[in-house]
């Protein structure tokens, strides 16, 4: 596995996401529902975020693209949590070699929202992940509006909120 995360890292994410469709998130349909722990051992659902704009974003520590997109999620999050924006960051736990190499993450980069871990991968199975990171943008009726496969950049995830945040 940790191969596999050097050759990934190598070839770069984005030219794994080019040639592969994200069936389940397409835009326009429902946004799979889960419900997955958070780091601390809670309880954390997209249900609990109904009728807000949510940003669903999965990483993984070890994943180089998603170290130098989180500081502009996290800057997203604090400019439009006023106007209802949810970030669930979805960690590959599966994927991980242990639980302190995220939480070495979390505490790196002071993630201000809630880091739910995907144990067994169901999550990402659900939303046909092929790889990290991509984020999934959800309006708050629960639609789909927009999927970024691979490492985001600011333009894009401003383009992508403006579909999903309410109007100023």
């Amino acid at each position: 596995m940790a191969r596999f995360h050097r050759w990934l890292s190598a070839i770069g994410t984005a030219a794994v996401f080019a040639a592969v469709p994200l069936l389940a998130q397409t835009p326009g349909d429902a946004a799979p529902a889960f419900t997955l722990k958070t780091l601390d051992g809670a309880p954390a659902s997209l249900a609990d975020h109904a009728g807000h704009p949510v940003l669903i974003n999965f990483w993984a520590s070890w994943c180089k693209p998603c170290r130098e997109e989180m500081p502009l999620i996290i800057a997203a999050f604090q400019a439009h949590q006023q106007a209802g924006l949810a970030v669930l960051a979805i960690d590959l736990t599966d994927q991980e070699r242990s639980n302190k190499d995220i939480r070495k993450f979390q505490t790196e980069f002071h993630m201000p929202f809630p880091v739910l871990l995907d144990e067994k991968g169901k999550t990402r199975k659900l939303y046909a992940l092929r790889g990290v990171p991509t984020s999934v943008f959800v309006g708050a009726d629960g639609v789909v509006r927009a999927v970024n496969p691979g490492p985001i950049n600011e333009a894009a995830l401003q383009q992508h909120l403006s579909e999903i945040l309410p109007a100023p």
